[in-house]
């Protein structure tokens, strides 16, 4: 199993577009990944804008597919100009 855990800081007046963009690579990586086990998109009670992204994999093999496929390369697009900081994984 391998398992990644990414923190995502998101400008105010942008967390509806990037819930929206991280939901549907999450989605999209659980139906369309067979080694995607498990994603989740969890924002923060105490600060809306800052949000984890729990992602578990059955193998390395299956999160270096990860990287290639168009919904995260979508994700990747529709977040760059949504987010305080750099993402910490």
């Amino acid at each position: 199993m391998f398992v990644i855990v990414v923190q995502c800081r998101v400008k105010p007046d942008k967390i509806e577009a990037f819930k929206e963009a991280a939901l549907d690579d999450a989605r999209h990586s659980v139906l369309d990944e067979p080694g995607c086990l498990r994603f989740d998109v969890v924002q923060e009670d105490d600060d809306p804008t800052k949000f984890w992204l729990y992602e578990v994999y059955q193998d390395r093999a299956a999160f270096d597919h990860h990287l290639t496929t168009p919904h995260l390369h979508r994700w990747r697009e529709a977040t760059k100009d949504l987010l305080t900081e750099p993402l910490q994984g």
